[in-house]
């Protein structure tokens, strides 16, 4: 039987959810280079306005599971025009706010209706297309959802430094328009069930959001707050055990829960899980690793810092055909084995800094890095939703993407605890080595004396003093975080040799049958 032929007004729908899905993931990142003039907008502290990024990410990861439910309950048609129009008028509402708390209640409420966008792309991709279709797909949606963490920095600070930080939110206005209005045309892949409400678990629900809420704050906050001793995490980590353990239960028990955890029963599903999780670290981690590499240690602004991060974006976007190609072609455990050695080696040679590295020095990392994302993203995403049915797809989508955007939460977490534990080891060994009883560091800081003091500044010795002073700063920092990106490449490294437990995909699909 000769498969079904997806129509231009299909095609056109799906590109139109496929851009919203970019926007969603595209906010994510956004702001975190304009944070400061944000900031300075809102008239907020500075450890206020870390909810404009941690709301909407907190929001967001408890919509993605749900999204599964809501998607049966409406139909992908009217949950995305929904969650589209949401994400767009909170967008504006983001764009005109004048205090920090307003500010945030219209995030979380962006990032909350916003959510259900991207899961639900993934799931038509695979209700849509028919089999030889889905590795030109798997390209595009790979594209988008690894681009988008890496763009939106770069493209955040052009927006702030040219315009203002109000068009981060202005820039989603008309795009969102129009992917709504096109979706509601075009997208017409299942049908609404209403009688999931009969019985439907709310208490569940509550719990899910409780727990996935209680993670996410405690993951982004508690780095900076040193953990279990500060009472809130410590509070939050204690509702998120207990909420934990009573959505698990809910789960196993409820006739209709809000999840349902038999997609995991399926060991590429799981395994698919795990790397989505590995990958969202490595994702998210470069990509909040390297520009605070760039601004600490060579001081450089949000465009330069642009102009060297946009290497990884310029080399997904040339290795997707490629990628497209071998899908097709190639063992996809093979070429996902591939993307995996290649990214961790890229991230072991970004982990060799100096505090002299710049374009050309970072460029042979970044660019590995780049083309191998685009042969992990597409073996992962096939692997774990393509040999599923349909009746699973939709739940098991929204658990897939929340596993990625959960590894790059956790993933953060670690980075940033890593980083506070290896600043300090590396500051007292580097403080021994500049210590003043020593010959040579007493002559450095008299040839630095004589030179200051030949330039006519005044107190010339303090001068000295505070040049070694920033020199231990930044030689602790280049140690630091290459520190961490090793331990990165180690990671991808341990996903690496996990693969041999993958299954070799059964070549039918969620699509076949449509």
């Amino acid at each position: 039987m000769a498969p079904r032929q997806v129509t231009l007004r299909e095609w056109a729908g799906f590109m139109t959810m496929v851009l919203g899905m970019f926007m969603a993931i595209l906010d994510i990142q956004i702001v975190s280079s304009s944070l400061s003039e944000i900031q300075a907008g809102l008239s907020a502290s500075a450890d206020e306005i870390s909810w404009v990024q941690t709301s909407y990410l907190i929001a967001e990861v408890i919509m993605i599971p749900f999204s599964g439910f809501l998607s049966r309950l409406l139909s992908t048609r009217v949950l995305f025009s929904i969650s589209c129009a949401g994400f767009t008028l909170m967008s504006l509402a983001c764009a005109f706010s004048s205090s920090l708390g307003g500010m945030v209640v219209f995030r979380a409420a962006q990032g909350f209706i916003g959510g259900a966008m991207i899961p639900t792309v993934f799931s038509t991709s695979f209700l849509l297309f028919p089999l030889e279709k889905r590795p030109m797909v798997g390209v595009v949606m790979g594209l988008v959802a690894t681009m988008a963490p890496t763009l939106g920095p770069t493209l955040g600070g052009w927006l702030t430094q040219h315009y203002s930080w109000h068009w981060l939110f202005l820039i989603n206005v008309i795009p969102g328009m129009f992917v709504t209005v096109m979706v509601w045309k075009f997208v017409h892949v299942d049908h609404h069930d209403y009688s999931l409400l009969k019985g439907f678990d709310w208490l569940g629900l509550f719990f899910m959001a409780l727990f996935l809420g209680s993670l996410e704050y405690v993951a982004e906050e508690g780095p900076r707050y040193e953990w279990l001793d500060d009472p809130t995490i410590l509070t939050l980590a204690v509702v998120m055990t207990v909420a934990g353990g009573l959505f698990f239960w809910r789960v196993l028990v409820a006739k209709n829960p809000v999840v349902q955890l038999h997609a995991f029963e399926d060991r590429n599903f799981a395994f698919g899980c795990i790397y989505s999780f590995i990958l969202g670290i490595g994702l998210y981690g470069s990509v909040y690793l390297m520009p605070l590499f760039l601004a600490q240690v060579r001081g450089l602004n949000s465009l330069q810092i642009g102009e060297i991060m946009v290497v990884t974006g310029a080399f997904q976007f040339l290795s997707a055909p490629l990628a497209g190609v071998l899908s097709k072609h190639m063992d996809l455990r093979l070429m996902m084995a591939c993307g995996f050695g290649l990214f961790s080696f890229g991230l072991w040679e970004n982990g060799q800094l100096t505090a002299d590295s710049d374009f050309w020095e970072l460029f042979y990392p970044q660019a590995l890095r780049g083309g191998a994302l685009m042969l992990c993203f597409i073996p992962i995403n096939t692997l774990s939703l393509g040999c599923l049915p349909p009746d699973k797809l939709k739940n098991a989508s929204g658990l897939y993407n929340l596993m990625r955007n959960l590894g790059g939460a956790i993933g953060l977490a670690a980075i940033n605890t890593l980083v506070l534990h290896q600043a300090a080891l590396h500051y007292n060994r580097l403080g021994e080595q500049f210590n003043l009883a020593r010959p040579v560091v007493q002559g450095m800081v008299e040839q630095l004396s004589a030179r200051f003091d030949a330039m006519g500044q005044i107190a010339p010795d303090g001068m000295a003093m505070k040049m070694l002073a920033q020199l231990l700063k930044r030689e602790t920092l280049v140690l630091t975080y290459g520190d961490c990106l090793i331990v990165m490449a180690g990671v991808f490294l341990f996903g690496l040799i996990t693969m041999p437990m993958i299954h070799k995909p059964r070549q039918a699909g969620a699509g076949e049958g449509h």
